[in-house]
């Protein structure tokens, strides 16, 4: 029972991810949440917990706004779709290793990133992009973590100052076994066109120009 559950678990924890990517076609998106739910009711019936009825979104009902008639029918209508999913399972020959081999390339990493200050002497404000970076295949891994600072030395909300905090979540076992990986800070400063123009040009305030990268 323990090893039915694990499995179970591996299959929850790896649909998540992909539901929280967003990257997923609204069909798609549809289905998968189907399967979530149908494999969350047939967890809860093998460990003998109670019957969840849903509508056809996967949503679950509220007993005060549904009929019983409506509840009794989704109720049976639940039973039978469980029982024939236990059919299913019991058929399946599954090896012990295929849960194993799911938890392994199951994305369940994350990278925790503290911004404690920004030291770039530019003169104005400036867009801080971090992101992660492989530079075997030159292209970006991650989604990019956005910091405004501000021309004084502080960032532009000026609440978040030791605060600036990201999580890179989603990393699997085939992000670690890559040779390299990269924290990049892409630098763009915010205003004149050039340094040297005077403040008086209003017209060249608020541009946006890349000055520097760092990596590490």
């Amino acid at each position: 029972r323990f090893q039915q559950v694990q499995s179970m678990m591996y299959d929850l924890m790896e649909w998540r991810s992909q539901l929280l990517s967003g990257t997923l076609p609204k069909d798609e998106l549809k289905e998968l949440k189907q399967k979530v739910t149908s494999k969350i009711d047939y967890g809860n019936k093998i460990l003998e917990l109670d019957l969840i009825v849903r509508d056809e979104d996967g949503n679950i009902l509220d007993p005060d706004k549904t009929s019983v008639i409506s509840l009794f029918h989704a109720h049976e209508e639940a039973t039978n779709k469980i029982t024939e999913r236990i059919k299913e399972e019991m058929s399946k020959d599954q090896p012990d290793y295929a849960s194993y081999s799911r938890m392994s390339s199951s994305p369940t990493h994350s990278l925790y990133v503290f911004v404690r200050n920004f030291v770039c002497r530019i003169g104005e404000d400036a867009e801080l992009f971090m992101s992660l970076y492989d530079p075997q295949k030159s292209t970006i891994i991650s989604e990019n973590y956005l910091v405004r600072w501000g021309s004084r030395g502080f960032p532009k909300e000026i609440d978040m100052l030791n605060n600036l905090k990201v999580v890179f979540t989603d990393l699997g076992n085939k992000d670690l076994n890559r040779d390299k990986i990269y924290l990049v800070c892409q630098i763009v400063r915010v205003g004149r066109m050039d340094l040297r123009d005077s403040n008086s040009k209003k017209y060249t305030q608020g541009l946006r120009r890349p000055f520097g990268v760092a990596g590490t």
